[in-house]
Order: structure tokens, then sequence, then C-alpha cells
């Protein structure tokens, strides 16, 4: 056995306080014939094992299993997960004791997200100071500013060539150990990008179009992607510096998007695609009609029109949007404006249910719109708090909401604090609206 073999099952022997334990391990390890090493937090066993010839799986092989108890090691985890199949590699760190272990596929992922990045850093720049600090990095991807191209949106994603590569840098990365260019930056995983199958994307006649001037109006996008054949376009769907164009036939739009991608409309070089369809993570969204306001979007981390967004860490008031090198497709914004109250108008009392869901800019009135609609009792709100290492007072809603089905109670929390009441509350709701929707 490799002396680095024994020196880490020893050494876990004593994290593990006690020497049977590191016995055990060295009994396992000299059982299967597998390697063990530990290294950056986490302890390797396998990877590959014994015998193993070819590359390593492919993608997609990968589970996550959480909530370990922290006194479980590899001599009893190894046993369990042999029965569904020979392993490749275990990665074990410790996590929530004493509950039921949770079992889903692994995020294959390879992109962190930066923030707070220096406005005026350009892609090189980044690229270079990304590359003198952690290794794989095979891309940086930078938005320009919305109102100003010549600036970045203070964030960029850096694409790894590997998992295990990002998940290395994301540790060298943490806030406070790394300060390119004299600014603490903001490190976290990038969301996964949103995979259509190939046949769904073979139907898709709806073009997304980014990098538009705010000045830029939908009829002169409209005209500029009519230029190449007159007539082909639907319609147009802009948002701030990005837009949705759709057109009556495929092949068009894929014609389109070749004669268009990189040419100039205002003065913004602007990049074509293919829009990618709403997914099912959207469903509750298409429930109410797409009506949900641009603040709500944030907190949940859906695209944000304002060109300030950013992934905020420790922020949660101002919840990240996860671009992932593109825009979901956004709902209509609901109207909000005051209209003044003319001597003699008639003012008749109405129930807020007789309204339609348009009338609601909130995830919480939502919810109770919801209920009221499914004869439910009404959401309970149950506030929950705790203290940030700097002393910050971050807050958590767990929502009740009982005669779901058959007089059961269910409850529902999100997984984030916030440093208000009141974004505590609406993140409560609309983590709640989520997962109703997918019922």
């Amino acid at each position: 056995m490799h002396e680095e073999n024994k020196a880490a099952a020893n050494g876990c022997g004593k994290i593990r306080s006690g020497a049977q334990n590191g016995a055990a391990l060295l009994a396992l390890m000299e059982k299967t014939g597998y390697s063990m090493v530990q290294q950056n937090g986490q302890r390797k066993f396998g990877g590959p094992p014994p015998g193993w010839e070819g590359p390593p799986p492919p993608r997609g092989c990968e589970v996550f299993v959480g909530k370990i108890p922290r006194d479980m090691y590899e001599d009893e985890l190894v046993p369990v997960f042999e029965r569904a199949g020979k392993i490749y590699e275990l990665r074990l760190m410790m996590e929530f004791s004493g509950k039921f272990i949770g079992v889903c596929v692994s995020l294959d992922n390879c992109r962190l997200f930066i923030g707070a990045i220096p406005k005026d850093k350009k892609k090189e720049e980044i690229l270079n100071e990304m590359k003198k600090v952690t290794e794989g990095v095979v891309d940086v991807i930078v938005y320009p500013n919305a109102t100003d191209k010549t600036k970045n949106r203070g964030f960029a994603f850096v694409e790894y060539e590997s998992h295990r590569a990002a998940a290395m840098a994301r540790r060298r990365l943490i806030p406070g150990t790394f300060q390119p260019w004299g600014h603490t930056i903001q490190v976290d995983w990038a969301d996964p990008e949103k995979v259509v199958d190939e046949e769904t994307m073979q139907r898709v006649k709806v073009l997304y179009v980014r990098n538009l001037m705010i000045s830029t109006t939908e009829d002169k996008i409209k005209a500029e992607f009519n230029k190449f054949k007159p007539g082909v376009v639907e319609r147009v769907k802009k948002l701030r510096d990005y837009a949705f164009v759709h057109f009556f036939h495929r092949e068009d739009a894929v014609a389109a998007m070749s004669v268009m991608n990189g040419k100039c409309i205002d003065g913004a070089s602007i990049e074509v695609t293919l829009a990618k369809p709403v997914n099912k993570e959207s469903s509750w969204k298409q429930h109410f009609n797409g009506q949900i306001s641009p603040s709500s979007e944030n907190l949940l981390g859906f695209p944000s029109k304002e060109d300030s967004t950013q992934k905020s860490l420790g922020k949660p008031a101002s919840l990240s949007v996860r671009l992932n090198g593109q825009h979901s497709p956004g709902p209509p914004e609901v109207e909000r404006s005051t209209y003044p109250i003319f001597p003699g108008i008639k003012l008749t009392p109405i129930s807020m249910y007789s309204l339609k869901l348009s009338h609601f800019s909130s995830a919480v009135m939502h919810l109770d719109y919801f209920c009221h609609k499914n004869s439910w009792a009404p959401p309970e709100y149950c506030l929950y708090s705790t203290t940030s290492q700097d002393g910050k007072i971050l807050l958590v809603y767990k929502v009740l909401i009982s005669s779901i089905a058959d007089d059961s109670q269910s409850y529902f929390m999100p997984e984030k604090l916030c440093t208000t009441v009141e974004d505590a509350k609406e993140l409560a709701a609309q983590f709640t609206l989520l997962h109703l929707g997918k019922c």
C-alpha cells in the first residue's frame, strides 16, 4: 500500500476520533485494492479503481449524496453504494449529522459565477487573472453594460475544463483569500445551463438576441431581421437590452440567425442564438399567466432587467441572477400606476379574490389568492432567525399550508436567508408557489 494512502487513513482515524476507525479504512483499502487520498477538504476513494482501463466514466454517471451522518465513513458507505454498481470514485465530505441522506443526479457543473468585478475590466484581463490563480480555465463569459458597452456588468462566468477543476477553483477563490485588482470578489456556482432535448430544439422558430442598445426599438429590430427576407418576422419582444424575435417558419429563423449574428444594430454588435423554450421550472409562472413582479423575480433568481444585476453573496435582499450565457424569456411587467381620486368618483367595496391575478404584484398576495381559489386554509408564516459570522441577523420564513390533500399539512421553506422580514416573506411565498406549481 502506498504511504500516502496509509497517511490518509491514519489521518482520517484521528479526525474520526479513534484508531479503530483508521484501522477500518485501512482494512477497506486492503480488501478492495482502492487507493485513498485526502486533499482540499475531501477524501477521495478510488478514481480510478484497480484494474480500470480506458477513460473515466462520461458525464451523467455521478450522483450527489447529502446529509450523511458525521460519524459514517467509507467502510460503511462503500458497501451501501456498491449495491447499485461498481464504484469508480467516491469523494467524501461531512454534513448534516443525524438526518436521512438525500440522493440526486450530480450536476457536472464546470462554470463559476464571479461577482463584484471592476466594470472597466475587459474579457482578456479577467481571463488572464483567473488563469493566474486557478487551473483548467477554458473561457470567460462577460456581458457588456446595457447602457455603456465599453464596460462590463460587474460579473462574469468562468468556464473550466472539468467539474473538479471548477470545484478546486471555487475553494481557491473564497472571498477574502484572493483580491484581484484590489477588490473582494464574490464566487459561487453558476446555475447549470438549461438542457433542452434535440427534438424540441428542432421545432424552435424564435431567436434570442442580446447586447442590444437600450434605445433600439422593437420596430427597428423587426426591420433589420426582415432585411434578408421581407415579411418573415411575426413579432418582436424586447426587454431592456435583449429581445426575442418570432418567425413564422423555422427555416427562416435558422437562416436569420446565421446572417444576423455579429451584425451591428444602432452601433451595437449583437449576438443571436435559438431561444430555449421555457422548461418545467417555470410552470408556476405559467400557471399565473406570467404575472409576477420584477422585484419578485430577483429573489428566486429569475433574470432581472437592471443592468447592475449581480449575483450577491451574503446580501439576499438582491439575490442573484445566474444568466449562464442566456436570459430566460421574461413575463410582461405588471403595470403599477397611480391615478387621482376626483370628487364624485364612486368607490365600491370588493373582495381581493374577485380580482384577476394581474392586479397582484407580490408572491405573498399570489399565494394567498392561490390558496383561496383551491379552498385551502390561508398560508401561515413562521419566522426563524440565525446570526451570520459578522453578527447580522438573518431571517427565513417557513410556510405552512393545510388541506393540500386529504386534510394533510405541508410546509415549505427556502434554503436562503434574508436580511429583511419583507424579503424573507416574499422569498418564502415564491418558493412555495414554485413547488405548488410542480404538483
